[in-house]
């Protein structure tokens, strides 16, 4: 059975009855976990084997995991440091903020991969305007260099730790004030000043070969009347076309609100699929996944599913006894947690 186009979640920290018969429907491609879903690492492990096991090939296991208020699992795992740290460190040091962003995506990837979880949804590649409710100190700068920089070392960090990037939100929600989770934001600009700023880290990170993208629930009236993870001309004529991308683009949540816009669930899915996604996310909301997988009518292409099946993560990871028996892996734990609180000294 091959990856399906939907991505849902599982409801606490072991499957249930529910969940399987879930996960094993074949417009199911992936999982994404929450904090709910973590108590320890060893009951980690036992949740993303047993969620491994439900299929072949292995559903795709995800986790928003960027660091600062955005790290789904704390015990037992390295606090990363909002990205915002590293744009203030590259202001004075561009060296040692590339350097401490690659180390902490290392630690980001390496960490996750030792309990099962294919990818983060992670980097952020919002432009920092220091208005924008949602995005906050999870963008990296307000500077499209500060921002690729980072971005970049972060996700050759992410690939030492046998993982993939995933860059949003496409293309920019850092403008905004309005939080997509629980209203619909408008950007009014033109669409060359968005192409000008919000749209070059992305083009940047596209042409170093970012793996997937995530698009806005953010509506461009300027361009499109639809938000961008329902506007094929967003993620098809720009995106794909203009700025050549040919990795994965996952919609943003379904069951967000500014995704209702698009109508009843499964509309909406469609809506995400025919701009362009090749998988769409329906979290925390049970009943509206049964009545997605009972309705939703999609033949997902041969080019979607080779796309999606490259997100696995690195087969063979270390575990994390053997991470933390490397001495460059300790160093740079040490490293990134000293980021944010003793900036003074990591410029000695």
């Amino acid at each position: 059975m091959s990856l399906g186009p939907v991505m849902i979640d599982v409801v606490g920290t072991a499957l249930t009855a529910d969940d399987v018969r879930r996960l094993q429907h074949p417009l199911v491609g992936g999982v994404i976990l929450f904090k709910r879903n973590f108590i320890n690492n060893t009951q980690l492990n036992a949740l993303t084997a047993s969620i491994h096991a439900v299929r072949y090939p292995p559903l795709l296991i995800a986790v928003d995991h960027e660091g600062g208020r955005v790290q789904r699992f704390r015990d037992g795992f390295t606090k990363i440091p909002p990205m915002r740290e590293f744009g203030k460190i590259w202001d004075k040091n561009p060296k040692k903020a590339k350097e401490l962003a690659t180390q902490a995506g290392w630690i980001l990837a390496a960490e996750l991969r030792a309990h099962g979880v294919d990818f983060s949804f992670t980097p952020v590649l919002d432009m920092d305007y220091g208005d924008s409710l949602v995005i906050g100190d999870r963008a990296f700068h307000l500077e499209a260099k500060a921002i690729n920089d980072l971005a970049f070392a972060l996700m050759q960090g992410l690939k030492k730790g046998g993982m993939s990037a995933v860059g949003k939100h496409f293309p920019g929600h850092g403008f905004v004030v309005a939080d997509s989770h629980v209203s619909m934001p408008v950007d009014d600009r033109e669409f060359d000043q968005i192409a000008q700023n919000d749209m070059q880290p992305f083009r940047m990170l596209i042409d170093d070969g970012i793996q997937a993208i995530m698009p806005a629930h953010v509506i461009y009236p300027k361009v499109d009347d639809k938000p961008a993870g329902f506007s094929a001309r967003w993620l098809q004529k720009i995106l794909r076309e203009r700025l050549g991308f040919n990795g994965v683009i996952f919609s943003d949540d379904l069951s967000m609100e500014a995704a209702t816009a698009g109508g009843d669930v499964t509309s909406r899915a469609l809506a995400a699929l025919h701009a362009g996604c090749d998988m769409v996310l329906l979290c925390n909301q049970p009943v509206m996944q049964d009545e997605l997988l009972a309705n939703l009518e999609w033949a997902i292409s041969a080019q979607s599913i080779a796309r999606l099946a490259r997100m696995h993560g690195q087969k063979h990871p270390p575990s994390l006894d053997a991470l933390h028996e490397t001495a460059e892996f300790v160093h740079a734990v040490h490293q990134v947690a000293q980021v944010g609180l003793l900036e003074g000294e990591l410029f000695s």
